[in-house]
């Protein structure tokens, strides 16, 4: 099931990669935890934009529980895992 869900987040974020693409950034899936919440990693240009909460609220993470409506909470984590938009 866990790996079901899994491939969904995956599909979901490869439909909104081009989009991200084009600005020159990127998104990387890190974890689905017990909870059902999404822990991603935004990268390039996403990765210091001042726009990146509303990308994460506004577009990941509703294209993410449109997919996978189990999913609870999408959050961007920066390198070192320990601190989230």
């Amino acid at each position: 099931m866990r790996k079901e869900i899994e491939a969904r987040i995956q599909k979901a974020l490869d439909q909104i990669r081009p989009y991200l693409q084009s600005d020159g950034g990127d998104i990387s899936f890190i974890s689905l935890d017990e909870n059902n919440e999404v822990k991603i990693k935004l990268l390039g240009a996403c990765e210091n934009c001042p726009m990146s909460v509303q990308t994460l609220k506004l577009g990941i993470e509703s294209a993410i529980k449109k997919a996978v409506p189990e999913i609870t909470r999408v959050i961007a984590v920066d390198e070192d895992m320990e601190s989230a938009l």
